[in-house]
């Protein structure tokens, strides 16, 4: 497309702020999950793995926002996509299984944590949690990214740039928690409700990069639109074969039969 930090269109000031600006966000991140842990170090073991994906979804979500990936998405398709891939998938699947809110409910005095738990009670956080919410705000938002002109425009406007990129990480979040989340959801929605969101999110995301293999963006030069409607089509399944999987051994954990209790010797005998 010719955009990109060079200054076609928006000013290299303009893009090292964003950066900068993102790699803050990410380090406040960073940092407060290792507070968390510090001010929860007197609690049980918090799971490795939990730490492990935190910072690995961290990892994913800045590789799609700085550095040579980041720069390349500017002028490439198929590096755009690539982090897409990053940011609106792999990235919130591991920031959903680090399990924030479980580690901050653990972390916190007893005081802000009913406070926590009371603001995920709410009516507000019930509507945006919804699988039917959360999937139309992650498909829609891509539907709307990629067949109308949103995607040229936000490599001329940093401000749309990193709004849109903003959206693509918290819905991507918001769905991925709203089907697997293994933090605390006292609006979970039944398995039935999250199987078929998550049977008409992996069509419409499907259908998307088909359309797009046909149709690439304005801009886009039709053989770099085709690789990276490839990307997406592929890339796209393998995370959401893994969400099938976790969301199904989310089910089996819930729902298979308890070990009865061992029987209470009398008193006495």
């Amino acid at each position: 497309m010719g955009h990109g930090h060079d200054g076609h269109a928006a000013s290299a000031t303009g893009w090292a702020l964003f950066e900068a600006a993102a790699a803050a966000v990410l380090v406040c991140a960073a940092v407060g999950y290792a507070v968390a842990l510090w001010a929860a170090r007197d609690r049980s073991p918090w799971p490795r793995r939990r730490t492990a994906a935190w910072y690995a979804g961290l990892a994913c979500v800045a590789i799609g926002l700085i550095g040579p990936l980041a720069a390349a998405a500017h002028s490439s398709f198929t590096a755009h996509m690539a982090a897409h891939l990053a940011l609106g998938m792999a990235g919130p699947l591991l920031l959903v299984l680090g399990a924030p809110v479980t580690l901050a409910l653990r972390a916190l005095p007893v005081s802000r944590a009913r406070a926590l738990t009371r603001l995920l009670r709410t009516p507000y956080v019930w509507v945006i949690t919804h699988p039917v919410v959360a999937a139309v705000l992650n498909a829609g938002g891509l539907w709307l990214l990629y067949t109308t002109l949103l995607y040229p425009m936000m490599h001329i406007s940093v401000l749309l740039h990193a709004v849109i990129h903003a959206h693509i990480v918290l819905a991507g979040y918001l769905f991925t928690a709203s089907l697997i989340g293994p933090d605390p959801d006292p609006h979970r929605t039944s398995m039935t409700v999250r199987s078929v969101v998550l049977i008409v999110f992996i069509a419409a995301h499907s259908v998307l990069a088909k359309w797009l293999y046909a149709h690439p963006p304005a801009g886009v030069d039709a053989a770099d639109g085709r690789r990276g409607a490839q990307l997406m089509y592929y890339g796209g399944d393998a995370v959401d074969v893994v969400l099938i999987v976790l969301l199904f051994a989310g089910w089996y954990a819930a729902s298979r039969p308890r070990e009865p209790l061992a029987p209470v010797p009398a008193s006495g005998s």
